[in-house]
């Protein structure tokens, strides 16, 4: 069976992280079932019905944080608000079988209903006057609802892949709405409706959407159509075992990106979070696509730890292809430095990066951390570095300006070499040459090897920057 998943979110804000996890999991399966299936195809629609809370810009944040996170969906994402002449349709064919009424409950009575629910202890349900009322009976004045007439006896089963076998007595739910007094369809309805001519297969949400299953599953019999398969997804807690909120910390995918994780990154650790393969903690890609599957998912809530996705991140920084890893950080440091960058900045940042890399856990780290590869002299400099230049150490650094400049041969070797005969004639330990040379060097107290930095930086821009720190008042 060819799979069709979808990812259906309401563009009322940023892309939540929960939902990018519901998306991972949809386009995992899909993918999967496209390369080891009969094939897998992943749809976005957007459920924009709601309009006063709807924006061009929530939409436009849904497709920026699914295009980073590497989630790409087949054909055109679907507006749900550019089909209500169709789920009216569908409203029309229940009215038409019988399967659906109109309630012309008025405000008032709907009031009592709730009242009366409130005096009762009980959750509000609509007590099925208009179910079998005459129409004529009808009071004037009043834009009558349209209803779905659910079974009134015995229950609703649902096979769901993820939470097992769940059901609920009829008796426990009421007609729903399907069609507004002002003729807008209700969620229940158009997402009903979409599915079906979406031709979903497999729907894989979040678990605070397994009530509305019943009442989906209802509708669709009524409809007289195939009911996908349902798959629901524990919600994400905070560390704390609490839902996923603003307290927690970042929860759009953008803040993600702008806090220095990877896309793969956070992939890997959403798709970790609920989801298990044996031990591995660090899963490609292609890797993912070809385990994925839904009898893995976890039924209980998953803890979300910044700790660990920061661990995972770092491991990705660390065998991130260095290139790739240059273009992402010059980015970066151009915005940082205003576009003043060195000229030769992207192949002193290619050189460096395998050693920067190691030191880094976000890509903010990695780029602070390249800064003085970058800058143009003289270099900006730490208050713990300008102290390690006092006048002993500039009188070292002077000696060693004058050796260095006499170095026939550029590289590590023969610098470290050079260093290390000057700190044993002085009576000095290496790292008391090294520190200061380092402060000079980068603007800093902490950096790759010195000695890389230097064969790096090359001769002329080594000496510069030695008599830049010389100067220094």
């Amino acid at each position: 069976m060819k799979v069709v998943t979808r990812f259906a979110p309401s563009p009322t804000g940023y892309l939540h992280i929960g939902g990018a996890r519901t998306a991972l999991y949809n386009w995992l399966f899909a993918r999967h079932h496209a390369i080891y299936g009969d094939g897998g195809k992943f749809l976005l629609r957007i459920e924009d019905t709601d309009r006063k809370r709807s924006t061009d810009d929530a939409v436009e944040a849904i497709y920026g944080g699914l295009n980073w996170l590497g989630l790409d969906w087949d054909g055109d994402a679907i507006s749900q608000f550019s089909r209500v002449e169709r789920h009216k349709e569908a409203v029309q064919q229940l009215l038409d079988s019988g399967n659906a009424y109109k309630c012309y409950c008025t405000p008032d009575e709907l009031t009592e209903m709730r009242e009366l629910a409130r005096s009762e202890g009980r959750s509000m349900r609509y007590d099925g006057r208009w179910r079998e009322r005459d129409p004529a009976e009808a009071p004037a004045g009043v834009d009558p609802v349209v209803r779905l007439k659910a079974p009134m006896d015995g229950e609703t089963v649902i096979e769901d892949l993820v939470q097992g076998q769940v059901r609920v007595e009829n008796a426990q739910m009421d007609d729903m709405v399907l069609l507004r007094g002002d003729g807008t369809p209700t969620y229940m309805l158009a997402v009903v409706v979409d599915d079906h001519d979406m031709e979903v297969t497999h729907v894989i949400r979040g678990d605070d959407h397994l009530t509305n299953a019943f009442r989906q599953v209802q509708l669709y019999r009524a409809l007289g159509w195939d009911i996908p398969a349902f798959a629901h997804i524990p919600l994400i807690h905070g560390p704390d075992g609490a839902k996923m909120s603003k307290r927690h910390g970042a929860l759009g995918v953008d803040a993600y990106c702008d806090q220095g994780f990877l896309p793969e990154a956070l992939r890997n650790y959403l798709l970790r979070l609920g989801w298990s393969h044996g031990d591995e903690e660090i899963i490609s890609t292609d890797q993912a696509i070809e385990w994925f599957n839904l009898d893995a998912v976890g039924k209980s809530a998953a803890r979300f730890d910044f700790a660990k996705l920061t661990n995972i991140n770092g491991q990705y920084i660390r065998t991130g292809d260095n290139g790739e890893l240059t273009e992402l950080v010059l980015g970066d440091l151009a915005k940082m430095l205003d576009g003043k960058l060195a000229k030769e900045a992207s192949v002193r940042l290619n050189k460096g990066m395998g050693q920067l890399k190691e030191r880094a856990k976000t890509v903010i780290e990695l780029t602070e951390n390249a800064k003085f590869f970058v800058e143009i002299r003289p270099l900006s400099m730490t208050e713990k570095a300008a102290k390690l230049l006092d006048p002993e150490t500039r009188d070292h650094l002077s000696v060693i300006r004058g050796q260095l400049d006499g170095l026939s041969v550029w590289t590590v070797e023969s610098l470290e070499q050079q260093v290390k005969e000057f700190a044993e004639s002085a009576g000095l330990k290496l790292g008391k040459v090294a520190q200061p040379l380092r402060a000079a060097l980068t603007g800093t107290t902490v950096s790759p090897g010195i000695f890389d930095v230097m064969e790096i930086l090359g001769r002329d821009e080594t000496l510069g920057r030695i008599d830049d720190a010389l100067s220094r008042v």
